[in-house]
């Protein structure tokens, strides 16, 4: 599982929260040989604009491919496999970061899981809260797979090639 950025500027998204139901199951472990988040910022309303509008493509192909993975959770995935979705959190102070969420249910529209992504740039959230926000807010998806491969994950694949261009800026 790869989480390749966070976003420290003024958020436009909002709509997330935490369900007050049943919790979540922990966090799952993944394989030892799966994909590694490579963090990293986007600092600015310029830059945060820039990255928006570079990934736009590949979370509208994101979304055109999630609901066959939507319904392959929903069946039930074999024993080791993991399905993570991709939404934004926002804090008070309007700083945004995008991360993995290991998902536990999807019903009524919401995504409910719990945070699988180590937080660095938002303030209020951390690894393994539970938080549900609506599908339309997803980004992305990935389905971990136990032997560490994955499937899905075409922003973080898009972000590794496109990070490897932003070093040093």
């Amino acid at each position: 599982m790869r989480l390749r950025c966070f976003l420290l500027a003024v958020g436009v998204l909002g709509g997330a929260g935490c369900s007050q139901e049943t919790p979540p199951p922990p966090l799952p472990t993944l394989a030892s040989n799966a994909p590694q988040d490579q963090p990293f910022e986007s600092k600015g309303r310029e830059a945060v604009e820039e990255y928006r509008a570079a990934i736009a493509p590949y979370v509208e192909q994101a979304r055109k491919t999630y609901p066959g993975a939507k319904q392959r959770f929903l069946d039930g995935l074999p024993p080791g496999q993991v399905f993570f979705a991709v939404c934004r959190l926002q804090d008070r102070t309007g700083a945004t970061e995008q991360v993995f969420v290991a998902v536990a249910d999807i019903r009524d529209g919401r995504i409910k899981g719990r945070i699988a992504s180590d937080i660095r740039g938002v303030s209020g959230y951390k690894q393994g809260d539970v938080h549900t926000f609506p599908e339309t807010e997803l980004i992305d998806w990935l389905i971990s797979h136990p032997d560490g491969t994955e499937e899905g994950n075409v922003v973080g694949k898009f972000l590794d090639e496109w990070q490897k261009t932003r070093r040093g800026h």
